[in-house]
């Protein structure tokens, strides 16, 4: 009999934001899975795990470097998944926590991918999040979309010429992981009139930054966990 492979998403950063369901879960599977991108640094759903989880867990970390080399991401996803895919045909149920939701940007879906192709008897379960979607909205206090508006999700790999067209199209757009190009991205949407912008930080964490005026953080070292709200102006 083999385990059950979890994908548990614990939110944003703030530990009272993990479901009822997740911490359940995290109470009693034996193994945990915790991504990293470099082996010596903390990781970030694992702090929050420590905070809500009353029991001391076997860790299994996994590398994922931050490359955009795809032979070198298959290689990283093939380990990985043959490391869990060992637990798992022990019999342990194993639980791949990662920040936000499973189902949204994270590496979860490429272990996902790989278990179902190669280990299809192998029971999975995914436990839904809080995404930074929607937890900096409301750390804004500014809803995302009302009525027949329509909203877009971007991730950071993305052009402006693909940006320009997206907006267009959309009342609202989120801008995934901002840090890097925040001063690029703010100087492109000054080309336009009818848009209001919002920016937040490390939402949910001690230091969390949040912003209508984007423009007056473009000089700080800013975390990767940001991004940029950009919603059209109601007439």
């Amino acid at each position: 009999m083999t385990g059950i492979f979890y994908g548990i998403g614990v939110g944003p950063g703030d530990p009272e934001l993990v479901t009822l369901k997740a911490q359940k879960i995290l109470s009693r599977v034996d193994i945990l899975c915790v991504p990293k991108s470099r082996m010596e640094k903390e990781s970030l759903a694992m702090s929050v795990v420590r905070a809500v989880a009353d029991r001391e867990h076997n860790l299994l970390e996994l590398e994922f470097p931050m490359s955009m080399d795809r032979e070198i991401l298959e290689q990283s996803w093939q380990n990985a998944g043959r490391q869990v895919a060992e637990k798992l045909m022990a019999g342990q149920d194993v639980a791949f926590i990662t920040i936000g939701d499973p189902t949204l940007y994270s590496t979860f879906g490429y272990l996902l991918r790989f278990i179902k192709l190669n280990y299809p008897q192998v029971p999975v379960e995914i436990v839904p999040g809080v995404s930074s979607i929607t937890a900096c909205p409301a750390a804004l206090l500014e809803p995302l979309v009302e009525g027949d508006e329509k909203l877009a999700v971007v991730p950071a790999a993305y052009n402006l010429d693909d940006l320009k067209n997206i907006i267009d199209l959309f009342d609202t757009v989120v801008l995934m992981k901002v840090n890097r190009r925040l001063p690029e991205i703010m100087q492109f949407l000054q080309q336009y009139d009818n848009l209001q912008t919002f920016f937040v930080s490390r939402c949910g964490y001690p230091d969390q930054l949040t912003t209508a005026k984007p423009e007056t953080v473009l000089a700080q070292n800013l975390h990767y966990m940001s991004l940029l709200v950009v919603k059209k102006s109601k007439p």
